[in-house]
């Protein structure tokens, strides 16, 4: 359990950090380009903007972050029940905060501050509640739902995305954090690990569910950072990766708590769900944003 809570934190720290970092990149990449090149007609970045934005050097060591937190993170799903991995690593929302307030300028009320201590908080409650792990194993069938929902939310979520345009920020953040929830519960139910088996991993479609929902979650989290609020992508990004994996380890996988201390988990999900909501909702005041030229849609036809 500890070897799980401290992986979890280390992942937490990686994916708060390079969050700041890519928001950092993608802000100065758009400062650097014409207004008008880098947006569609409905007022959302061009994929070549977002190409752009992750050329910069703040944006790849952000992306690096990223991939050790992933590592880190598919570890410590495999090692702690959902509900508490899930949500330990979806703290980096903390780091997020507490990071912009240096690096990108943005000062943080003080109900953001509140509403962070009642994040921090109900880790603490959900540590102390939760037991071991359930286990592996999930038939084949729902490997290939996992597989089939996963597309949906990805492909279908970039072109819902693209087409709201400027206003998307916040559903690209849920959809990218569904990515992450998808991703951890294959990792979870990954075959071919222990014991290693090479074929039987290339063969299982929860391998090809963690791929499109790494990259679909890292482009969508991409285009939420530039186009609103880091806090407010973010904390949408924590309600996507935790509510559902956590439901789902709960219900499907036998993750559980400790005898007697059901409601103590319960209450610490609820709080760091509801606490994160909160700062996205007084975050959307972030004063870095204000002076962010609007976007002008590129000419029709």
């Amino acid at each position: 359990m500890l070897i799980g809570l401290l992986t979890a934190v280390a992942a937490s720290i990686c994916y708060g950090t390079g969050s700041v970092l890519q928001a950092v990149g993608s802000r100065r990449a758009a400062r650097m380009s014409p207004s008008a090149a880098g947006v569609t007609a409905h007022g959302g970045p061009n994929l070549a903007s977002t190409a752009k934005a992750a050329m910069t050097w703040e944006f790849i060591v952000g992306t690096i972050l990223d991939f050790v937190g992933f590592g880190l993170g598919a570890l410590a799903a495999r090692l702690l029940p959902l509900f508490l991995s899930q949500t330990v690593i979806s703290a980096n929302l903390v780091i997020t905060a507490v990071l912009s307030v240096k690096m990108l300028g943005i000062r943080l009320s003080r109900k953001e501050w509140t509403s962070i201590g009642v994040v921090c908080t109900a880790l603490v409650l959900l540590a102390t509640a939760a037991g071991h792990e359930g286990g592996h194993h999930a038939p084949m069938s729902t490997h290939w739902w996992l597989l089939g929902i996963t597309l949906l939310l990805m492909v279908g979520g970039t072109v819902a995305v693209r087409l709201l345009g400027g206003g998307a920020a916040i559903l690209a953040g849920l959809l990218s954090g569904l990515g992450f929830g998808a991703l951890g519960v294959g990792v979870r139910i990954l075959d071919g690990v222990d014991p290693f088996d090479l074929g039987t991993l290339l063969t299982d479609p929860a391998l090809y569910a963690i791929l499109v929902a790494g990259f679909g979650g890292m482009y969508l989290h991409t285009v939420a950072l530039q186009i609103g609020s880091v806090n407010g992508a973010t904390a949408a990004l924590v309600v996507g990766e935790t509510v559902l994996p956590g439901a789902i380890g709960v219900l499907w996988l036998g993750d559980a708590s400790r005898p007697g201390l059901a409601w103590l988990a319960v209450l610490g999900f609820v709080l760091a769900v509801g606490g994160a909501v909160a700062v996205a909702w007084y975050g959307k005041h972030e004063g870095a944003d204000e002076g962010a030229p609007a976007p002008v849609p590129e000419p029709v036809g």
